[in-house]
């Protein structure tokens, strides 16, 4: 496990730690306000960020071995936003709480158990964009993610 693999999982878990401090704290009221940003419940947005640690875990794990990685395009993406923002309109929150605690738990293992080797490997992800490094990744989706919905939840309530 290389310092900066183990840098990157601290800071992830430290975004993780507010995202669930913030939402365990957050009432019923605040739970069901909706974000200006995304336009869906906080609770909405929460649920979206646990269930998306796995697919990123999975992604920085293909990143990191080195496999090919089908390219998506942002209509893709935001294609699937949607049918989870409609299909998890109304989430509950200990559910939602539990996703954030074991998805970012197996996805701080998945950040921090790399090589700088590891780290340094590149593809693209993102149909028509640079290729991306694995750190990268962990920094942009799964660190930026995480800090960019906690901000806009944050703000909501």
């Amino acid at each position: 496990m290389a310092e900066r693999a183990e840098a990157l999982a601290s800071k992830f878990e430290a975004s993780n730690n507010d995202l669930i401090a913030t939402v365990a704290a957050a009432s019923d009221e605040q739970w069901a306000a909706v974000a200006s940003d995304e336009g869906w419940s906080v609770g909405t947005i929460a649920h979206h960020v646990g269930g998306g640690y796995p697919l990123i875990a999975g992604l920085v794990g293909a990143l990191a071995s080195g496999a090919d990685i089908p390219a998506l395009t942002m209509d893709q993406i935001d294609q699937s936003n949607k049918e989870h923002a409609v299909q998890f309109a109304s989430v509950n929150k200990d559910e939602t709480l539990e996703m954030l605690r074991t998805g970012g738990a197996a996805a701080a293992v998945a950040a921090g158990d790399l090589s700088d080797e590891q780290l340094d490997r590149s593809t693209e992800v993102l149909a028509g964009a640079p290729a991306m490094t694995t750190e990268q990744a962990i920094e942009g989706i799964l660190i930026g993610g995480t800090t960019g919905h906690l901000a806009s939840i944050k703000k909501t309530i």
